[in-house]
């Protein structure tokens, strides 16, 4: 599905980015201890390196899987693996939207604990923590996938 196919669009900031990996944080801190976290990349990092500060988690890794190219869903490609089960450790992504590449991380990994910081319908009972659901037909933009620019003023656009 391309990005055209979503009815809705949900812009995150850089800032409610950061609010929502802390809330996400806090909900994981009861949950632990985690040895490591396990970054799904690359939407995965940034709330990763939040995550690693609030719970203070030193041990950072990453899974690298391609499943998007020009904003097209497509095959996943694996990149790079861990070693392991996934035991005491925690797997940070963005988003889980159908769940494809969390069920192949999930298969790979499947005592670690799954964390994303926004859920759709489709994925959210392959994660274990998420803090904000969003509808499937909703495509999230995330603050690196934007640029700041100037707009027309709305009477100027409805001309």
């Amino acid at each position: 599905m391309s990005e055209a196919a979503y009815n809705k669009g949900f812009p995150v900031s850089w800032e409610q980015m950061h609010r929502d990996a802390r809330a996400l944080a806090w909900r994981l801190l009861e949950k632990g201890p985690y040895k490591g976290i396990i970054a799904i990349t690359r939407g995965g990092l940034v709330p990763a390196a939040i995550i690693a500060r609030e719970l203070d988690i030193r041990l950072i890794d990453t899974v690298c899987i391609r499943s998007y190219a020009d904003k097209t869903r497509g095959d996943l490609e694996w990149l790079k693996g861990v070693e392991g089960d996934g035991t005491d450790m925690l797997i940070i992504d963005d988003l889980v939207d159908t769940g494809k590449t969390a069920k192949a991380v999930r298969e790979k990994l499947p005592k670690a604990h799954f964390a994303t910081v926004y859920a759709k319908p489709l994925g959210r009972d392959i994660v274990d923590s998420f803090i904000t659901e969003v509808s499937q037909d909703t495509w999230i933009y995330f603050p690196w996938d934007m640029e700041l620019s100037v707009n027309a003023p709305i009477s100027e656009r409805a001309r």
